[in-house]
């Protein structure tokens, strides 16, 4: 995959035929063939063509991503490298420019591959070293350090500027994947939020429409006062709806808890609320308050219980909320669902939170639900709000 697609064209590495006006170098050495200055022309005429040739292919297969990992660049890499070296050291003088040009070749054949780094410098050295000593031998010590410079020089240099390209582009491809990863970690906020939210006040609203049937044909008055609560409920449900869309809404566990006991007492199951221990900070709180939502819809839902218990300690450094029923309990389809998809994502929650929730069986029948959460820890999920 080639990570700088789709980037401005300012981010992305140089193409591969950025590389190949540097063949000019050779023109001069192309004169001489064409003008006769050159011993045996036909044979340093194919050493040019053959350069070309294995120069093309060794940048255009290093810097295309499907081919650049085959043998096909090191093998043109090693062809240019034997070309060079004949070429060289038969003719010297202007000749001497291969080098650059082969190491500028290994450069980009090299670049940023594990383990390449060492080899790349060894590679460098190596040829800036023969450019250095064949150039002693057939020009002078100063066409020798001139040639061995550019020599290094050229090879590092194009290494060196591909590796920060293609890094910016990592990079960016990195940061967009983290964007979309954001942004999937959102949505799977808000859904569960919504899950948890809807799930609970269709459940209030069914249950006390439900009294509402039974209670009208013999008590009117009472029939009024589930209907206005579920005109409440279902007002209170679009106010949270509508803070649940902008992202700014905080549960609060008091306001649960009276709603927990209204939804059993509405559903003929006997409630016993019991709250203790200090104030807890807002995101506990919040946090415990989808807990009980959940659970006591669950409980109305799909335990059969005559009678729920929701309690809360809450002590200097923990806080444990316990939910318990003597409904039908374990080895039911309703422990299953409980445990499953209903409470996952408020168990993903407080364990980020550095708490747990744990539901099973409670004695022969009946079943427990415990959250526990440390009061002076704040969820990542909250601090991100």
């Amino acid at each position: 995959m080639n990570d700088s697609a789709g980037l401005p064209a300012r981010y992305k590495p140089p193409g591969k035929f950025a590389f190949l006006p540097w063949l000019f170098m050779l023109t001069g050495d192309v004169q001489g063939l064409f003008q006769g200055q050159t011993p045996l022309p036909w044979l340093g005429g194919a050493g040019v063509l053959a350069f070309g040739a294995l120069y093309a292919v060794a940048v255009f297969t290093s810097l295309d991503e499907r081919r650049r990992y085959t043998p096909t660049p090191h093998v043109a890499l090693a062809g240019l490298a034997a070309v060079t070296y004949a070429l060289t050291i038969g003719y010297g003088g202007d000749w001497l420019l291969c080098f650059p040009l082969l190491s500028l070749v290994s450069g980009i054949v090299l670049r940023n591959r594990e383990g390449n780094g060492r080899r790349l410098g060894v590679v460098v050295l190596t040829l800036s070293g023969s450019a250095g000593l064949i150039g002693s031998f057939r020009g002078g010590p100063s066409e020798s350090l001139t040639i061995g410079y550019g020599t290094m020089l050229s090879g590092l240099v194009a290494s060196a500027i591909l590796t920060l390209f293609e890094t910016v582009a990592q990079l960016r491809a990195t940061r967009e994947e983290l964007a979309r990863g954001a942004v999937e970690q959102e949505r799977l906020r808000f859904s569960r939020d919504l899950h948890d939210l809807l799930g609970h006040t269709m459940s209030v609203i069914v249950v006390k429409a439900e009294a509402v049937r039974r209670l009208a044909p013999r008590d009117l008055d009472a029939a009024l006062g589930q209907a206005a609560d579920i005109e409440a409920v279902g007002r209170q449900a679009l106010t949270e709806i509508r803070e649940a869309v902008t992202g700014y809404r905080e549960g609060s566990l008091t306001t649960e808890l009276d709603r927990a006991r209204s939804l059993l007492e509405a559903s003929g199951i006997q409630a016993e609320i019991r709250q203790s221990g200090p104030p807890l900070p807002p995101q506990s709180a919040a946090l415990l308050g989808w807990v009980v939502r959940e659970g006591v819809t669950n409980v109305v839902r799909h335990s059969g219980a005559e009678r729920c218990t929701v309690e809360v300690r809450g002590e200097t450094d923990q806080v444990r909320l316990e939910i318990t029923d003597n409904g039908r309990g374990v080895g039911s389809d309703a422990a299953a669902k409980s445990c499953g998809t209903g409470l996952k994502g408020l168990a993903e929650r407080l364990a980020v939170a550095g708490g747990s929730l744990t539901c099973g069986p409670d004695g022969r029948r009946g079943f427990r639900l415990v959250a526990e959460l440390p009061v002076d820890s704040e969820s990542e999920e909250d601090r991100k709000r």
